[in-house]
């Protein structure tokens, strides 16, 4: 393969992975549009977990409130 074979093979790929990458990022931008987030602050698994860590971290401790920092 001739040296500007290989360069335009590259500048190819490199435009078709830009292209797909940019299609890709407009449709999860549609489908969250379409279907947005609930604004479910925290659900059980992820409530499990802080308390598990704590505990671990923290014999005899407990998790009496969690709040999210914005």
């Amino acid at each position: 393969m001739n040296s500007p074979e290989l360069l335009s093979v590259c500048i190819a790929a490199f435009v078709g992975v830009f292209l797909l990458l940019g299609i890709l990022a407009a449709l999860m931008r549609l489908i969250l549009t379409i279907f947005p987030e609930k604004a479910k602050l925290f659900d059980h698994a992820i409530l499990a977990a802080i308390s598990t860590v704590a505990a671990a971290n923290y014999p005899g401790a407990k998790v009496t409130k969690i709040e999210e920092i914005k």
